[in-house]
């Protein structure tokens, strides 16, 4: 899709540091006088963010299907690209999203063992030609995963508190499609200090040549 702006996504299982890595990156880029919208999924808008409500912690959202948890993310993901990604892009922002379509690959995709025809054909009406320019993809094994949860000492909301199983399939469906998407997905471990992640996508992001650096 042709536009002015740049579109960043970050993907990755719970307690990647994705939050901490979308951070880091946009006081980078406010240091050198820009200004990113920071968004996230699902959620970013009025309706999204009551869609996120009812899909992680309402007591009417723990009886989901899979299928209307599908489309309950697309829905979301429709309202946010449409209302605030299409826009700030036209008018040469940097976008930077907590999670896209490819959450929802794995996720539903692949974990909730919904065909992958299936899932695609719903991703692309949701998004249209809206695609991530970059997509940084921290990748963690459960069991960090589980301990950083544990750490944090908050209450899990309806996704989080899914079975290992569930976990490790969404953790090996990201990995193909990493490998499938080499052109768009940088891969991380998210197991590396957290400065040394995001010196990485800092010259990553600065490689593309669409933002001018301090």
């Amino acid at each position: 899709m042709s536009q002015k702006g740049l579109f960043i996504t970050f993907e990755g299982s719970e307690a990647c540091g994705k939050s901490t890595q979308i951070k880091m990156l946009a006081e980078s880029l406010r240091k050198s006088g820009h200004e990113p919208l920071l968004l996230r999924e699902p959620g970013g808008t009025v309706a999204g963010e009551a869609i996120r409500h009812l899909l992680q912690h309402a007591p009417e959202g723990e009886a989901l299907t899979p299928e209307a948890e599908l489309l309950l993310f697309a829905a979301s993901r429709a309202q946010l690209v449409r209302e605030k990604i299409l826009p700030a892009l036209a008018a040469g922002r940097i976008v930077i999203c907590d999670r896209f379509l490819d959450s929802t690959t794995v996720y539903q995709g692949v974990a909730r063992r919904i065909p992958a025809t299936d899932t695609a054909r719903i991703n692309a009406f949701a998004v249209g030609e809206c695609m991530p320019d970059i997509t940084f993809l921290l990748d963690l094994d459960h069991e960090t995963s589980v301990a950083r949860m544990q750490s944090a000492n908050r209450k899990l909301d309806r996704i989080e508190r899914e079975s290992g199983d569930f976990f490790q399939a969404v953790r090996n469906g990201y990995l193909s499609l990493a490998n499938e998407n080499t052109d768009r997905i940088v891969l991380l471990a998210a197991s590396q200090p957290a400065i040394e992640i995001a010196a990485t996508i800092r010259k990553t992001v600065q490689a593309m040549g669409r933002v001018k650096w301090v």
